[in-house]
């Protein structure tokens, strides 16, 4: 079961977003993980674009997300007929901006058998519960972590190093069933600490943006991450993710990041 006493992620105060608890990412206590706000955007986009697909999410975390309170702006940049293009902002209280994102929506077209490529899926059946890979934080409030769920399938833990979890977390909002692609926004953003190449106490990993791009729709509260780190010289990475529900693979996630040894 979920440790937080919170049943969702944020709560609305008009057309402020504030988080809750679980909401709080490792950094500040005035600050989000960025995973669950991605969620938001992925929801403001999708109501703004009601006739296609959202397949395609990509955020510029630009500043902090404050936890007490922000707001989101869409706009369509180009609406075809098969696909359309949108944009967001995530403002603070005082109108600065902390985010960015633009977002590619399809029309979904008629189901038709042709062939793909299929690859084995992580197992779920055999998942072992467990804790997730990045517990250090620089606060003592709870946080991210305590609104999710965490299992890792035979053979796998939460040591550095590639690594492939099941998560379940949170609605992002109290009263409101998540969307199957805003369900996927939080782990989305978990490649780069899933897959570190050690330990938070040794180096940071940050990342500044996160792209999400699916080929189907999730169909599952469970959702798998098997996510590599590439850390070269220059401090300068990526973290990709392939994304699955119980059926099989949905799509990948990328986020460039950060990397810098502590002094």
């Amino acid at each position: 079961m979920l440790k937080s006493e919170y049943n969702a992620f944020f709560h609305q105060e008009g057309h402020w977003f504030v988080g809750n608890d679980p909401a709080r990412g490792p950094w500040s206590t005035d600050a989000c993980h960025a995973g669950p706000p991605t969620g938001l955007i992925a929801r403001a986009l999708e109501l703004r674009v009601t006739d296609k697909q959202l397949v395609r999410l990509t955020v510029n975390l630009l500043r902090p997300i404050p936890m007490d309170g922000f707001r989101i702006e869409t706009e369509i940049v180009r609406d075809g007929r098969s696909v359309c293009t949108a944009s967001a902002l995530l403002k603070d209280r005082d109108g600065r901006i902390c985010a960015s994102a633009q977002s590619l929506h399809i029309r979904h077209g008629k189901d038709i058998a042709l062939p793909t490529t299929t690859i084995d899926s992580p197992c779920f059946d055999q998942a072992i519960p467990g804790q997730f890979p990045v517990r250090e934080h620089h606060h003592d409030l709870p946080f991210f972590a305590d609104g999710i769920e965490v299992a890792y399938p035979p053979g796998q833990d939460d040591s550095p190093g590639p690594t492939t979890l099941w998560m379940r977390t949170l609605p992002l909002l109290e009263g409101e069933t998540p969307s199957p692609f805003q369900r996927l926004c939080p782990l989305a953003d978990c490649g780069n600490g899933i897959s570190r190449n050690c330990e938070l106490s040794e180096a940071r990993f940050m990342n500044p943006d996160v792209t999400i791009a699916i080929h189907r729709l999730p169909e599952s509260e469970w959702l798998a991450s098997e996510a590599v780190s590439h850390w070269p010289p220059g401090g300068i990475g990526t973290a990709v993710a392939t994304l699955f529900d119980q059926k099989g693979a949905i799509g990948t996630a990328i986020q460039t990041l950060l990397v810098e040894p502590h002094q």
